[in-house]
């Protein structure tokens, strides 16, 4: 497991900390702002099937297949600006984007329609030895609209965070059943980098 940028240093020094890991990273925001406005943009170009049938026109997915999408395209387009550099994960013990060079920078990415947070599923908050991957790393979180019925315009992207998130920072929900994880407002606060912000 990785260790944490943020051991036992104060909640004070938290953004600063980010701050540095944000700029120390092999992406710069620009960059990564670029690549998720179009690979979102790509995902409402593209034709689907015989029908040449479109996104926001013929086909209105839920949040969670929107979110699969983007995350695919963002993948794509890192690798295909960064061949042999990036690419996107193969196993499932790898990081959504993996940085080929030094693995230590590989990306996960999560996205919701909520207006400012991120979830994970409930595994996220569970401490396991068999985990899969690893939780601690660096986090691209991507907030979007969801379509609205009626609505006379796309979704857009609302907000684009970039920064470094530890596995003890998932909380899981209490009921047994449940099946999602959060996040503390003030860990979305000081360890998630606001990059971009939408109208």
């Amino acid at each position: 497991m990785l260790q944490s940028p943020y051991k036992e240093k104060p909640i004070e020094q938290w953004e600063e900390i980010t701050t540095q890991l944000v700029n120390d990273h092999p992406l710069k925001t620009d960059e990564i702002v670029d690549i998720v406005l179009s690979s979102w943009n790509g995902i409402f170009m593209s034709d689907i099937g015989a029908g040449k049938y479109k996104i926001g026109k013929d086909i209105f997915p839920k949040p969670q297949i929107m979110g699969f999408l983007l995350n695919e395209f963002i993948a794509l387009e890192l690798s295909k600006r960064y061949p042999g550099k990036w690419r996107g994960d193969i196993t499932a013990n790898e990081k959504d984007l993996v940085y080929l060079p030094d693995n230590y920078y590989s990306i996960e990415i999560k996205t919701s329609s909520n207006d400012k947070h991120i979830y994970g599923n409930r595994s996220y908050a569970q401490k396991s030895s068999r985990s899969k991957k690893s939780k601690s790393g660096y986090y691209l979180a991507i907030n979007f609209q969801k379509f609205e019925s009626g609505a006379k315009k796309l979704p857009q992207i609302t907000l684009v965070r970039f920064g470094w998130l530890d596995h003890e920072d998932w909380i899981g929900q209490n009921a047994a059943t449940g099946q999602q994880a959060r996040l503390n407002p003030e860990i979305e606060q000081k360890k998630l980098l606001v990059i971009y912000q939408g109208e």
